[in-house]
């Protein structure tokens, strides 16, 4: 049996070199974003990129839950959507503002996601993941039966002003210009969200997922640092919703409906959940596999699970887990 440690490890900071390191792999992904936006000419190609990073962000906050709490939520699009529905409300009432909207839109679904984690998380495995669903789907009838609101479920226009933070408008609904404000933010999420698990808080937030009694038992209060998971998930996933806004400039109760959830789960374990990058490598594999066999099949999802099942069986840490593996080994041939 092994010994029980009865006090507080050491904790050793990360090396500034690391955080500079990847500072600067932050800046060249920046880079080879707007790279590729300058390269890639066509409007349907550099759409469905958009799509996919914007959905990507979702993906990150849902396979950031997973990574750090071990738990799955079904839930997320609730978040996605309360964002999405807080501009688009603010603009249609002409209450305030679209960047006091959007700040908004940022604060009301983080502050519900820390107000629902402090009882939800103290519930373990499969109900946890039922009640997320629960929560998901009462905003989701919410926004479908309060038609004179939201619209039903025909949804509504987002009337934006012509500039945004001084920015055009215009530049948000290009798919060209979106994608590197888009990639540009995934990258900036992905390099917090690294900073964050390296960081003591990260690494309590592992040894927790991993045997919280015991955590418990050496003195760590294990409530909270769950409920800040959630709550950083969260507004990961607001952001997404904002972006989509933005870009679309409509909403539906669609981006409400566990589906979203759903997808979202499956872009993080097909790119691997254990990276924080892989949900986000998940989610571009799900929306060209989806428009390549939309081709042939109106039964995509079909082919989505024949790849799902095939990477859960054959590769359970994903795709970017694997890539991840295959970088590490020629490191160490190199």
């Amino acid at each position: 049996m092994t010994d029980i440690v009865t006090t507080k490890p050491s904790v050793t900071r990360s090396p500034p070199r690391r955080h500079a390191l990847g500072f600067a792999a932050a800046i060249g992904a920046i880079a080879i974003g707007a790279l590729i936006a300058a390269t890639i000419q066509s409007n349907l190609m550099m759409t469905l990129l958009t799509q996919a990073i914007i959905t990507g962000i979702l993906a990150t906050g849902v396979g950031f839950l997973i990574r750090q709490n071990g738990t799955v939520s079904f839930g997320h699009a609730a978040f996605y959507g309360i964002a999405c529905y807080a501009i688009a409300l603010a603009m249609k009432l002409g209450a305030i503002q679209v960047e006091f909207a959007m700040v908004l839109a940022l604060v009301l679904p983080t502050a519900l996601a820390f107000l629902l984690g402090l009882v939800i998380v103290r519930i373990p495995g499969v109900a946890f993941s039922m009640l997320t669903l629960a929560v998901g789907q009462a905003f989701y009838e919410f926004a479908m039966k309060a038609r004179q609101v939201t619209g039903g479920e025909d949804g509504f226009s987002v009337n934006l002003p012509s500039t945004i933070f001084g920015i055009p408008t215009a530049m948000f609904q290009d798919p060209h210009s979106m994608f590197v404000v888009s990639w540009s933010v995934l990258v900036l999420i992905v390099f917090g969200l690294a900073l964050m698990a390296a960081s003591p808080f990260g690494r309590l937030t592992v040894a927790i997922r991993e045997n919280e009694e015991r955590a418990r038992y050496i003195g760590y209060e294990t409530t909270l640092p769950r409920v800040l998971v959630l709550t950083l998930s969260a507004f990961v996933t607001a952001i997404a919703g904002v972006l989509f806004t933005l870009y679309n400039s409509f909403v539906s109760p669609d981006v409400l409906h566990w589906s979203l959830s759903g997808s979202a789960l499956i872009m993080a374990i097909i790119g691997g959940p254990r990276l924080i990058w892989g949900p986000a490598l998940g989610a571009i594999i799900f929306f060209f596999a989806k428009d390549i066999a939309g081709d042939f099949t109106e039964h995509w999802q079909g082919i989505i699970g024949v790849i799902l099942i095939v990477v859960m069986l054959v590769l359970p840490v994903g795709l970017g887990g694997a890539l991840a593996k295959l970088w590490q080994r020629r490191l160490g041939h190199g």
